[in-house]
């Protein structure tokens, strides 16, 4: 099993860098970062990942630019992986996307992939005056203009949202760009199965068999290899013999953590009770922890 550190709910930018180098120290796979263009200060929208529709961070929570952060943490780290887990793409143009995803790779020397999600916070592509109806159809259609545009080639595209011919643009990706989808959603999941990975929520080792037996059903729907997907699962529930087991019968090899962090659907277990968690030796003793708990025994 790989696992991933997401850094959702880092308030503290200046402790990313250390974080980042303490991961890759501690045999971590990757880092996850989020993303949310702009927030709105009064949200209607239900949050999906909750039962109570409400989410768990400050509303005063920053929001730096995902692309850019990951780019200061390559250049601080030589072999971790980085990946957006989300994107909101959908709430950019695709040359916008394209560009910001193949800078990212070429400083980080081929290191990124791309996390994207539909999103579910309507007012926020309210404020970018983008329909949030056809933000799934808008979304797909930017992957494609993405990888035409990772190409290095001159290019035409004509479609429902986007129109254009003969474009280039580079750098190139220093690397394949893998394109990761979140969500569970029907859409969700065919656009994570037509793409190379699937970015899960908190469940059970079970439940995210049981998704990522279907996606792999929908792959075969499309003629496409079970090859060369990649499932990032959540797990709610501790990683043990059992959920290993489930897991790996599923093909599943990475996993997200946030060893510092309680969440709605988790309960922190690697740091002391009482501990400060926005404290960054805090954080890097629960990373510690967690290897010498888990990873020693799980990692591949």
């Amino acid at each position: 099993m790989r696992f991933w550190v997401v850094l959702m709910g880092v308030n503290e930018l200046d402790q990313l860098v250390e974080l980042a180098r303490h991961a890759e120290a501690c045999g971590f796979h990757g880092l996850t970062y989020p993303d949310h263009l702009v927030m709105p200060t009064e949200i209607g929208s239900r949050y999906p990942y909750t039962e109570t529709g409400e989410f768990f961070w400050p509303i005063e929570a920053p929001w730096p630019d995902p692309w850019i952060t990951l780019s200061v943490l390559g250049a601080a780290t030589s072999r971790i992986r980085l990946a957006t887990n989300i994107y909101l793409a959908g709430l950019r143009d695709p040359f916008t996307v394209a560009r910001a995803v193949s800078t990212a790779s070429v400083f980080t020397d081929g290191r990124v992939v791309c996390g994207i999600s539909a999103g579910w916070l309507k007012e926020e592509f309210d404020a970018a005056g983008i329909d949030f109806a056809s933000r799934g159809r808008r979304l797909d259609e930017i992957i494609a203009v993405s990888r035409k545009l990772w190409t290095g080639e001159v290019i035409d595209h004509h479609g429902e949202f986007f129109d254009f011919e003969k474009m280039i643009m580079r750098p190139v990706p220093a690397a394949p760009v893998p394109v990761w989808s979140g969500g569970v959603s029907k859409p969700a999941l065919r656009r994570a199965a037509a793409n190379d990975g699937w970015l899960g929520i908190p469940m059970s080792a079970a439940e995210n068999a049981a998704i990522v037996g279907r996606m792999q059903g929908l792959r075969r729907e499309m003629g496409l290899p079970a090859a060369g997907f990649d499932a990032c699962v959540s797990l709610a529930g501790p990683l043990d013999d059992a959920a290993a087991d489930t897991l790996a019968g599923a093909g599943v090899e990475d996993m997200t953590a946030i060893p510092w962090m309680a969440t709605p659907w988790d309960m922190a277990r690697y740091v002391d009770e009482g501990a400060d968690v926005t404290r960054l030796q805090v954080k890097k003793d629960a990373m510690s922890r967690f290897a010498d708990a888990v990873i020693a025994k799980r990692g591949g």
